[in-house]
This record gives structure tokens, sequence and C-alpha cells, in this order.
């Protein structure tokens, strides 16, 4: 893994360091697509702090925002999320020993 592709995975990674931004993922992942407004009904945070926790979750590339008049519509980039998880197998397995090496550590 070269250093641009850890800092990419790391800063994925931190996005999903926090429970609020776990929770608007997990509604979003029930909805196609939903405004801000929606998320701020939901999680028991004020606007601004959804708003925050948002921009962190698009600039790491697992939401995509889209503007409709005066809202902000989001939904999960399935795709970048799918690249996410292939990474994060590919780079958790590489961290074990293979079962054929006999060396499992508890």
């Amino acid at each position: 893994m070269s250093d641009a592709e850890a800092e990419s995975l790391a800063t994925r990674m931190r996005a999903l360091g926090h429970p609020a931004r776990l929770a608007a993922l997990r509604m979003l992942a029930r909805r196609d697509c939903c405004p801000c407004g929606d998320i701020v009904r939901e999680l028991p945070l004020a606007q601004s702090t959804v708003s925050e926790h948002l921009k962190v979750l698009v600039a790491a590339g697992l939401v995509s925002a889209r503007p409709d008049g005066q809202r902000t519509h989001y939904q999960i980039d399935a795709a970048e999320v799918r690249r996410l998880r292939g990474e994060l197998d590919a780079f958790l397995g590489r961290l074990l020993p293979t079962p054929a090496s006999g060396a499992e550590h508890d």
C-alpha cells in the first residue's frame, strides 16, 4: 500500500470514527436520497452539527451531496463504500497470517 493509498484509507476511516456519522450513514442506507432536515429530525443533534458531520462524510467520498434550491440532498456513494470495503478487507487480511501458515494468534 502506497503512502497516498494509506492516507486515503485513513481519511475514510476517520470519517467513520464518530457515532453520529455512523448513524447518518445508517439512515442514508435506508433511503435513496434525503435532505439534511430529515437527518436532523432523526439525530439528537443541532442542524449545524449534523451539517458538519455530513461535510466530513462528503469530503471522505462516502456520501454525495446534491443542491436542490435551498436544500441539499445527501446519499451514500455506493461505489465508494464498496471500494472502501474491499480495501479494508485486503488491508486487514494482510495483517493476519494465512491459515496455511499454522500461526494463529489470540
